[in-house]
């Protein structure tokens, strides 16, 4: 029979358990690229970390800011996709590079903001965050997404 060591067993539990205290935490949400808002206190290009863990409203934070819109104010949801083929790698290093493309997508928030005007924010996701981004922003404001093309449906759903 296979005997272990209480030492060797120890170090393990030990060396399991520091490893664990070191990871981090994942922080609620999403996180997305602010590409750009008409909210001047927040920059474009930036990261953004989408959360929507309060029942009441979309809480979006960026290392400048943070900012909560109510879900009740969101008036349009938007979903579309950015397809580029990778010419640059086709000419330099493959033809074969050229079936190959490249996604981007795309989330538009427009809301009112409390002085009623009519604010948006722009946001590129990742591609394994749309879907459930979709849904959780659907499911808290009772709106439905407006998707810009068949592809962009099919992607997001």
């Amino acid at each position: 029979m296979l005997r272990l060591c209480p030492l060797r067993l120890c170090f393990g539990l030990v060396g399991g358990f520091l490893l664990t205290q070191c990871l981090p935490a994942r922080e609620p949400g999403f996180h997305a690229e602010l590409i750009g808002s008409t909210l001047p206190e927040i920059s474009a290009n930036t990261g953004a970390q989408l959360d929507f863990s309060d029942m009441g409203a979309l809480v979006l934070r960026s290392s400048q800011e943070e900012v909560r819109i109510p879900y009740g104010k969101v008036n349009t949801l938007e979903y579309g996709q950015n397809v580029s083929r990778h010419y640059v790698a086709a000419v330099l290093i493959s033809p074969v590079f050229l079936f190959a493309k490249s996604r981007k997508h795309f989330v538009t928030i427009g809301y009112s903001d409390p002085e009623d005007k009519q604010q948006a924010l722009v946001f590129r996701v990742d591609k394994g965050d749309v879907r459930s981004l979709l849904a959780s922003l659907e499911a808290r404001t009772g709106r439905r997404v407006d998707y810009q093309d068949n592809d962009a449906r099919q992607s997001g759903q």
